[in-house]
């Protein structure tokens, strides 16, 4: 690496706030995990949300790597929270803004706290020198994108941010062939993590087929490493199924989906506003039990997290 290259390494990673325990593994070359902000705030209802990241923090421990929330607060994006400014963010909820990468530099101009989304949170993650990153489910192509345009910006950030992104696949309420196919033309592998099917969130099959899996966290490491060789390489989607004991049948969900889709073209719901209602009417939709699927896949995908990141730093 040149010394411009570096000088603008650290320039980035100045943009951050670590917490000393994040700060700390990084120098020592110990695995990090970063976790998102969202699922605290507009993911999953209080308290559910607080004692799901609670466990997904545990999860990550648990494999030898270090968890790093990440938000933005009071304008300064930070990685690494300590649980109280987890909870106060949790109680919060939907009144913390939710964030993804265009919003970062109005959170600091304004000096306001932004939750941040799967693309923030790769941003905050890279810039912070944190390679691997947990979430629930990805965004994508949403249903009737022909004619909206309602494409994530989560795909742009995977296209373009080295951080290994580990998933139950993409939220089972956006068009997963469409989102699979962007996902293709912007260059992002996806690994299948035990499978050969892009998991839905909540099922744990969709029917679309896989050119890569892997049943390690090591050869997972290995591809990575070989990836980001290429000098154009963004980031990678590691797709994890939900644990098969809190799955859900399909006729379940994609009945229930039809239901809340409706449900939200009559109320005239939009943009970032979408999804966070869906997850809601699906909770009701189903008596509560996507809440208990989406608990565990974001357990499963911070252990599986943890597992990769300490491979990586074996590198």
């Amino acid at each position: 690496m040149s010394g411009a290259e570096a000088g603008r390494g650290n320039a980035e990673r100045d943009v951050v706030v670590r917490s000393d325990e994040v700060r700390a593994a990084l120098a020592e070359g110990r695995g990090v995990v970063a976790l998102e902000s969202t699922i605290l705030c507009h993911g999953l209802p209080f308290p559910k949300s607080l004692e799901t990241h609670r466990a997904a923090e545990a999860a990550v421990r648990r494999e030898g790597a270090v968890p790093a929330l990440v938000a933005v607060v009071d304008g300064v994006p930070r990685a690494g929270l300590d649980d109280a400014a987890a909870e106060a963010l949790a109680r919060a909820g939907s009144r913390v803004r939710k964030a993804t990468t265009r919003d970062l530099g109005l959170l600091a101009a304004r000096g306001e706290s932004g939750a941040t989304t799967v693309a923030a949170t790769m941003a905050i993650a890279a810039a912070s020198g944190i390679r691997v990153f947990a979430t629930g489910g990805i965004g994508g192509v949403h249903r009737g994108a022909g004619e909206t345009f309602d494409v994530s910006a989560d795909l742009l950030e995977l296209s373009r941010t080295r951080v290994v992104v580990v998933a139950a696949g993409a939220k089972a309420v956006l068009d997963l062939p469409k989102t699979l196919e962007a996902l293709e033309t912007l260059g992002v592998p996806v690994i299948g993590f035990g499978t050969a099917e892009l998991p839905a969130f909540w099922m744990r099959s969709s029917g679309l087929q896989l050119e890569v899996r892997c049943d390690d966290a090591d050869e997972v490491a290995g591809l990575v490493a070989a990836h980001w060789a290429w000098p154009a390489s963004g980031g990678l989607l590691v797709a994890n199924p939900v644990p098969a004991e809190a799955a859900l049948p399909r006729e379940v969900v994609e009945g229930a989906i039809e239901r809340s889709l409706s449900a939200a073209r009559e109320q005239g719901v939009a943009g970032k506003a979408v999804t966070p209602f869906l997850l809601a009417r699906l909770a009701e939709e189903t008596e509560g039990r996507t809440l208990a699927a989406n608990e565990a896949l974001v357990v499963s995908n911070a252990g599986l997290a943890g597992r990769i990141a300490v491979a990586l730093a074996r590198r």
